[in-house]
């Protein structure tokens, strides 16, 4: 009897112990079908790695790093990360706090001398941080384009780009600013006697161990670099340049996914900065917006389950990336694209609710990626027509959300086409009647025209939806200010 006991127990030990094993890989399967799904389908090309408090459960390439010799993926291919950057910048100046170089209370002007004292006396360490500064991005002025490719030391940039005149009194509203964060990789340097990319290495990667994390410079002939692609109506081109050096401490660090494990389990101890500090940045602000993070929940695919997450996205000529952090569970997402997919937030959202035995959607194509490829054969009106066909007949397997036709807008917008964005624009009204936002790209469409009535009519009904889309205010203030005033 006590050997059958025994035996029994052996046996019921060994079942006990496999079955986590079991559903950990069959987990990883379905994590790996779905993201292969998204791929098949032309909606993801970059690597995985998602992670539990177990440790590693996927970590894998899918597609090419170089379209040209169909390199393929690895989960240490480099990565632009774009404004995942803005995680480390916010690091490093919480750890100057700690080790008290600044106070977060302090004006940008104590550290930075030379900026202009009118606006930088009244604009915080914080304002910066969270995005309530009122300074205007430097991405968002018209002449951003077409300035991108020119190199700039950083005392010369600050004073071209990033002293603009407050839109807002600081700390009243929120405006996501990447000159904010360009001040502060300033203020870095300020400080630390180094450069911003001397003072990440010798706080962060160093410490960490991330050996394939850096600031990406161009020029240099860096192993395992993956190439930038940008979709056009007639298939992928290389992404156009950008000089690294104006993306700086707001979008210019490279990294893998391994690396950004070892960065999103660090966040798991004390070892980056004091626990009071990491408890500031991680607390939301104005838009849920921390300091280098959004703390926000999530919406999984049953549509009813939320989760808190804390995560920050970046986009970047020619990728996209996103890593999303579930701290009560320790879960970790990471995705790198190389082709600018976008997206990745859906997938993230997918591979969550499997995590949690929740069936994810199935990856549906973007209307939007399909009307791009109509627009590189025909016209405008057979690509809308093609939409108006899909919608009828397979709208389950389509993505027509309301940012598809509004991408296809803004494409036709920036190269020119104007009469064709405007026809997209108004299919995008007439599909989303109450979108507000959808009213003030059409308006922002009749303006390029020429056709100010039309423009006023729209921006006025996307703030009878919106009452406060500033933008739409902004621009009716400028359409309907009398000539001899403008």
């Amino acid at each position: 009897m006590g050997w059958l006991s025994g035996r029994f127990m052996c046996v019921l030990m060994a079942w006990v112990l496999a079955a986590p094993l079991a559903e950990a890989a069959n987990r990883k399967q379905e994590v790996d079908r779905y993201i292969s799904g998204f791929h098949q389908k032309g909606l993801f090309n970059g690597t995985v790695l998602v992670a539990n408090e177990q440790g590693l459960l996927l970590k894998k390439g899918y597609g090419s790093a170089n379209l040209e010799w169909k390199v393929p993926h690895a989960p240490d291919t480099k990565f632009r990360i774009g404004s995942i950057t803005k995680s480390f910048t916010a690091t490093v100046v919480l750890q100057l706090v700690a080790e008290g170089r600044l106070q977060l209370d302090d004006p940008i002007t104590k550290h930075l001398p030379d900026y202009r004292g009118d606006t930088g006396g009244r604009v915080t360490i914080t304002h910066l941080l969270n995005h309530t500064s009122g300074i205007p991005s430097y991405t968002s002025a018209p002449h951003f384009k077409a300035d991108s490719v020119n190199p700039y030391g950083v005392a010369e940039f600050v004073k071209k780009s990033c002293s603009g005149d407050l839109a807002f009194e600081p700390g009243t509203k929120y405006a996501y600013n990447n000159c904010g964060y360009y001040l502060l990789g300033a203020l870095i340097e300020q400080l630390t006697g180094q450069t911003y990319a001397q003072a990440v290495q010798a706080r962060i990667f160093g410490p960490l161990g991330m050996k394939d994390s850096g600031y990406d410079v161009t020029a240099t002939v860096l192993p395992k670099r993956a190439s930038g692609y940008a979709p056009t109506p007639g298939g992928y081109v290389n992404a156009p340049y950008l000089d690294m050096g104006q993306p700086y401490a707001a979008g210019s660090l490279y990294s893998t996914v391994e690396d950004l494990y070892r960065w999103e389990r660090a966040f798991h101890g004390d070892t980056l900065m004091p626990a009071e500090l990491k408890q500031k940045m991680l607390t939301p602000g104005l838009q849920r917006y921390g300091f280098g993070w959004v703390i926000t929940p999530m919406q999984l695919h049953d549509g009813k389950t939320h989760v808190p997450i804390i995560f920050h996205s970046g986009g970047i000529n020619g990728f996209s990336s996103l890593l999303v952090r579930v701290p009560e569970r320790k879960e970790v997402v990471i995705l790198l694209d190389n082709t600018t997919q976008g997206g990745l937030q859906e997938i993230a959202g997918g591979v969550l609710s499997i995590l949690r035995g929740i069936a994810p959607r199935p990856a549906r194509i973007p209307i939007g990626k399909v009307l791009m490829e109509a627009l590189g054969k025909g016209s405008a009106a057979e690509a809308i027509a093609t939409y108006r066909a899909l919608k009828k007949a397979k709208e389950a397997q389509y993505d027509f959300g309301e940012s598809q036709l509004n991408t296809v807008g803004y494409h036709l917008l920036r190269g020119g086409r104007v009469a064709d964005a405007i026809a997209v624009f108004k299919l995008n009204v007439e599909m989303f009647p109450k979108e507000a936002n959808c009213y003030d790209s059409l308006g922002e469409a009749y303006a390029a025209h020429g056709d100010k009535e039309q423009a006023i009519a729209n921006y006025r009904k996307s703030l009878e939806l919106d009452a406060k889309n500033e933008h739409a205010v902004k621009m009716l203030e400028a359409l309907e200010q009398p000539a001899a005033t403008r």
